[in-house]
């Protein structure tokens, strides 16, 4: 897995490969700088993605719904973007096709 280009199985070897709007040389800077990042380093990149993308999604139910949501509904909400409609009812007593994602 050394280039950005599909085995001969036509698997690509790169998460990368097939964005039709970033150059070739862009992307295989992208891979390199991954690949010389630490464990630690690419476990805080994902974390800090998870953390923008919750941000956003907060941000959405805000606009969505009013700003003087109770943290506990908002929390809700957010949670019923990730966790099937059964387990929100099981586990909180939320229906989200009732209450809203």
């Amino acid at each position: 897995m050394t280039d950005p280009e599909e085995t001969p199985q036509g698997v690509p070897t790169s998460p990368f490969t097939g964005a039709e709007d970033t150059p070739p040389e862009v992307q295989a800077m992208m891979i390199e700088g991954y690949r010389r990042m630490t464990p630690q380093q690419k476990l805080q990149r994902v974390l800090d993605l998870n953390r923008a993308a919750e941000s956003l999604a907060r941000a959405r139910i805000r606009r969505q719904y009013g700003p003087d949501l109770s943290e506990r509904e908002e929390n809700l909400r957010l949670a019923s973007l990730y966790l099937d409609r059964e387990t929100m009812i099981r586990a909180f007593g939320w229906d989200p096709d009732v209450q809203g994602r």
